[in-house]
């Protein structure tokens, strides 16, 4: 499988649509998400 598989026909601002998506991606979870998370998995004391 040629490095860039397929990429080369793909639009100029797909690049940074992929950048933006990893960064985001990335970020951490804030406390009252993961608590939100945790209480609905039916983990929490609500």
């Amino acid at each position: 499988m040629p490095p860039d598989s397929g990429r080369e026909n793909e639009p100029g601002w797909a690049g940074g649509l992929r950048k933006l998506y990893n960064s985001v991606v990335d970020e951490p979870l804030p406390d009252s998400f993961k608590d939100l998370l945790k209480k609905l998995d039916g983990g929490g004391d609500a």
